[in-house]
């Protein structure tokens, strides 16, 4: 097992820069991020101005804002403006584009198992709807290469699969796809990819449209460290016509004709809070900010810290990397003993996740691919360091009774 070094620490310099509760070992920011101050309070200077006049906020001034904020972040994911539609999360993404897909009897989604539980179940949703089916590619796990994911996906495809929802960094297991490769394999059977880059903007270096695919979607208030509710679906020119929002609304008869109709009908679907949509450039500017070299930096050093994390874990106890390097970004899994969620909360934690928490440390414990097997999943955010990992490591072994050789 190959050791690593931690970067060095800059938990102390920049923890204080977001509001996390200080009794609290955060290895969680994966699941939900976390908004540091500065973006806050540009949310709530434009709250504040939007209660101020709500007329002129919506009617007057309220486009050209959207305009600008999404400008900024298609330069930060590699996407042009006009393809990127605000949505409230990835999931609500990737429902748009499978209510907007016209299946037939027969058809095929197909997807990995790999896939987060919420848009498998939209998957399923919009198949039995349609009479279609969902296949799903079973992945070794371990896994030894990239090519396990693309040569898996081929081996399930069909005439008859219509799309494939494909993750760019899965939820349960921690891991990289080789989406640009999927994309273009699959392209060469005709099969349209939708990618759930859930975890991707803000981990990784993004380039959405080098990926190629037709339909990719992400969340900001992760790795961007937006406030909760902003994310984006990018939907490539060839295919807008087609995608219509999830409500459709005043744009579905609009007279204009000086934008898209795919503009217009994603900028407004209703009255809402927009203001974490248009605070975006401003977290991408805040996570560009803590390195000097900057967002490239950023990512670097939470990978290391990743790959640091992971083999401390894999070491403490005694469990096999699960993944190869290559396939690591700013997450990491590390299977577990057995578990038994029989025991398990009101909230259907694993009773280990509930004593972590007891000792003050936030780390999920997720069962996968089923009960009993499980595995804990770190986050490495520039916030946490190798205490914090080492903390972990220490209620494990003590938890799970495990000697000092493992």
């Amino acid at each position: 097992m190959l050791a690593h070094d931690f970067p060095h620490s800059q938990a102390a310099r920049v923890r204080p820069l977001w509001t996390l509760d200080p009794e609290i070992t955060f290895l969680n920011h994966g699941s939900f991020g976390a908004c540091p101050r500065v973006v806050l309070e540009a949310q709530a200077r434009l709250r504040e101005r939007m209660e101020r006049e709500p007329v002129r906020f919506f009617i007057r001034e309220l486009e050209a804002m959207l305009d600008e904020a999404r400008g900024g972040l298609a330069a930060f994911v590699g996407a042009g403006s006009d393809d990127l539609a605000f949505v409230p999360n990835a999931t609500a993404g990737v429902n748009t584009v499978l209510r907007s897909l016209e299946l037939g009897a027969g058809d095929e989604l197909l997807t990995t198992d790999h896939e987060y539980n919420a848009c498998r179940n939209a998957l399923e949703f919009t198949a039995s709807r349609a009479g279609a089916r969902v296949v799903v590619a079973k992945l070794p796990f371990p896994l030894s290469s990239p090519d396990d994911v693309t040569e898996a996906l081929l081996a399930h495809t069909s005439p008859r699969t219509r799309l494939a929802l494909v993750d760019h960094v899965t939820s349960q297991t921690g891991v990289v796809f080789p989406v640009a490769n999927i994309v273009s394999e699959l392209g060469r059977r005709g099969i349209d990819v939708l990618v759930d880059g859930a975890h991707a903007p803000g981990m990784l270096a993004l380039d959405v449209s080098a990926i190629g695919a037709a339909y990719y979607t992400g969340n900001c208030h992760k790795w961007i460290c937006a406030p909760k509710g902003a994310a984006f679906l990018y939907v490539r020119p060839d295919k807008q016509a087609k995608i219509r929002p999830l409500s459709i609304s005043h744009g579905a008869n609009s007279p204009r004709t000086d934008r898209s109709r795919f503009r217009i009908e994603v900028d407004w679907t209703g009255t809402c809070d927009p203001t974490a949509h248009l605070v975006i450039p401003e977290a991408i500017r805040f996570i560009s900010s803590l390195l000097p070299g900057g967002f490239a930096a950023l990512v670097e050093h939470n990978r290391k810290t990743a790959l640091a994390a992971r083999a401390l874990l894999c070491e403490t106890l005694g469990a096999p990397l699960p993944a190869p390097e290559s396939m690591i970004g700013a997450l990491a899994t590390i299977p577990l003993p057995d578990g038994d969620l029989r025991q398990a909360s009101p909230f259907h934690l694993d009773p280990l996740q509930d004593a972590l928490f007891e000792r003050g440390i936030e780390v999920p414990v997720n069962p996968w691919p089923a009960p009993p097997k499980r595995l804990v999943r770190v986050s490495a955010q520039i916030y946490n360091d190798r205490a914090d990992y080492e903390r972990l490591a220490g209620a494990l072994r003590e938890l799970l009774h495990l000697s000092r050789g493992h």
